[in-house]
């Protein structure tokens, strides 16, 4: 644990830096400070690799307030893990920092920006390798105060209030699942310890998963409990935003698994639930990406599909295991654990990328950009990758995963209930459309955001950004192309062979044979080199307003999943004569109803609501009768607990 100590060391030294200096608005004081982090992120990719790779746990005791209430860590395989995809995105994002935070930002408020997004970072490494529930709950804690504080950077803006106030209530919901679910084994365990295969009654078996799904659900961003994801990670900072979405939803995940596999005993209807939780927020987190023109909203949906990809592969899991068959089991583990990975390197390099788009353009409406690919040519590269990878196209990453949990279904048949077999095709079938439409929704992104002509004058003066704003996203770019085309070589040298071609060989032909195409082609046309404008249906003159809208390409997907999106179009015509022959004028609105929203959260709120004002009401009484209101409730709560315990 010594190495692991001096990253802890040099992440404490940059926060402490910056806090001493936050008097004076010095780039010079933050730039070193995140040099520090770099340095404790090489640390932290290094030992997780080595840790996870030689299967030796670690084990530190640190400080014991109380006979059951200590801080104590251990680092196996699986944490091990973690701590890696958390390293190598906090790597990523430190380096984007080096300018993103002088670029976005002014005054000495930057100061605190280092410090928080250090504690952020650590909190979440401290939850993975905590060996016990009490350190656990309280890491969890700071990660949600630590994240709620950068997510309200910008609270001037009305936005981010909204956002922070949103993304603070379900946090603290998910602590209050979770705190429940921990008191529960407790009570079953006598120890806060996280010990494998407690002895505990069926009951306290499944009230405790149920609490635990609540609890890592919401930070997740599961559907229902998903609003929140949007608004905090639009509302952040870019860099805030890749460590949101691309490794403090997995650490929820990490919670899960750990939790669900190695100290609960699963049961076969949690990974039928399980698995359609995921299929359904897969499914509805893409449409509902499709209909965004806010590229970080956009991103942030595609979060949640993501995450519900994850937990398709955990679901299928407990769901063969229940059968033993082993095999295609640790063939669903392994793909929702290299999807875990995969996402959280392609998403961050997204969010990266699309921060130095919004950056540059001062917008995060899509619909204002166009031609960047002109202006930003390595950013535009990177983001192609990741759109690529995402979209789950060959030979990056996410194809590989993808691949893994279709293989995965397609063995589906060896499981001998009809019931399940038919969900699983199900399941299966609505996987396969949440790819497709994934594939689709990236396909607007980045034709609308890059290609064509810029749609506004900001736009259009674009330039590219400093180099480590490259050279963070580069990095996580170099691993969703070198995790694809070498899954093969990678899964052989960790001892496993998954049901998969050799990318590296397909790369290879595949590159071969294109080069060989430019080759012939060139050498036989001719070797005049005439310009023109693209072909544009016969215009002479076309302008941005002639190109295709992202509203124009999302139309057919927002007609067609009409009952999901609730949406109304508004058309208004306006005509020369009184015939209705020659047009005048018009305007076209199409508006999509926040169901989650306006049918789950606001009537849940208007409840409380409700149910507080009586409540006040009810406390504008004499003093005798408040005691016997209070002494009444007390009562209750000790019924309650005893009945819980």
């Amino acid at each position: 644990m010594f190495l692991f100590a001096i990253g802890v060391g040099l992440c404490l030294l940059s926060a402490l830096i910056c806090v001493v200096n936050t008097r004076r608005d010095n780039s010079i004081t933050r730039k070193a400070a995140l040099w520090l982090t770099i340095a404790a992120c090489l640390i932290f990719v290094s030992e997780g690799a080595r840790t996870a790779l030689n299967n030796q746990p670690l084990q530190y005791s640190f400080s014991q307030i109380a006979p059951q209430l200590q801080f104590s860590f251990s680092i196996d395989r699986l944490a091990a893990f973690f701590i890696l995809v958390i390293s190598i995105v906090a790597l990523s994002v430190a380096i984007y920092s080096l300018r993103y935070i002088e670029a976005s930002t002014s005054g000495i408020r930057r100061n605190l920006f280092v410090p928080l997004m250090n504690v952020f970072i650590l909190s979440m490494l401290c939850f993975v390798a905590s060996a016990n529930s009490f350190a656990q709950l309280l890491f969890w804690e700071l990660i949600s105060l630590s994240s709620f504080i950068l997510v309200m950077y910008h609270y001037e803006k009305e936005e981010t209030r909204k956002a922070g106030i949103f993304y603070f209530i379900m946090t603290q919901m998910s602590t209050i699942f979770l705190m429940l679910g921990f008191i529960l084994l407790y009570n079953a365990t006598g120890s806060f310890t996280i010990a494998s295969s407690p002895v505990l009654t069926a009951g306290t078996n499944t009230l405790v998963f149920i609490f635990l799904f609540c609890g890592f659900g919401i930070k997740a961003g599961i559907i229902p409990f998903h609003k929140w994801l949007p608004y905090a990670h639009s509302s952040s900072p870019s860099n805030i935003s890749a460590l949101m979405s691309g490794v403090m939803i997995k650490v929820a995940i990490y919670g899960l698994v750990r939790y669900v596999l190695f100290v609960l005993d699963p049961q076969l209807w949690w990974g039928i639930l399980i698995l359609i939780a995921g299929t359904i927020s897969a499914l509805l987190g893409v449409i509902y990406a499709l209909k965004e023109h806010d590229i970080k909203r956009l991103l942030a949906y595609h979060s949640i599909e993501n995450i519900g990809i994850i937990l398709i592969g955990l679901g299928l899991y407990i769901i063969f295991d229940s059968y033993g068959l082993s095999d295609l089991a640790f063939l669903s583990l392994a793909a929702s654990l290299f999807h875990t990975l995969n996402h959280a390197i392609f998403k961050s390099l997204l969010f990266l990328t699309a921060g130095s788009v919004v950056e540059e353009t001062g917008t995060r409406d899509i619909e204002k950009m166009g031609g960047l690919v002109k202006t930003m040519p390595i950013t535009a590269s990177l983001f192609l990758i990741g759109a690529l990878s995402i979209s789950a196209l060959p030979p990056f990453n996410g194809f590989v995963s993808e691949l893994m949990i279709f293989q995965a279904f397609f063995q589906a048949f060896a499981i001998p209930s009809h019931y399940v077999i038919v969900l699983l095709v199900v399941c299966l079938s609505l996987f396969a459309l949440t790819s497709a439409l994934a594939a689709a929704c990236f396909v607007k992104a980045f034709g609308v955001i890059f290609l064509a002509m810029p749609r506004s004058d900001t736009v259009q003066q674009a330039h590219e950004v400093p180099k480590s704003m490259l050279i963070g996203p580069a990095l996580l770019a170099f691993l969703c192309v070198g995790l694809g085309i070498f899954s093969f070589q990678i899964f052989s040298w960790l001892g496993y062979q998954p049901p998969m071609p050799n990318l590296l060989w397909v790369s290879l032909s595949l590159f071969i044979f294109l080069g060989l195409t430019v080759i012939l082609v060139r050498a036989a046309s001719g070797h005049v080199t005439r310009r023109a404008e693209t072909w544009a249906c016969g215009m002479p003159t076309p302008d941005s307003h002639s190109e295709y809208t992202a509203a124009g390409f999302s139309e057919p997907i927002l007609t067609f999943f009409k009952p999901i999106y609730k949406t109304d179009k508004v058309i208004e015509r306006n005509f020369w004569d009184k015939y209705g022959a020659v047009f005048k004028s018009g305007r076209a609105d199409i508006h999509v109803m926040k169901i989650f929203e306006e049918k789950l959260y606001i009537p849940v709120a208007n409840a409380i609501r409700s149910i507080s004002r009586k409540v006040s009401a009810a406390q504008n009484v004499d003093l005798d009768t408040f005691i016997l209101y209070s002494f009444i409730t007390v009562i209750i709560l000790i019924i309650v607990a005893g009945w819980v315990l």
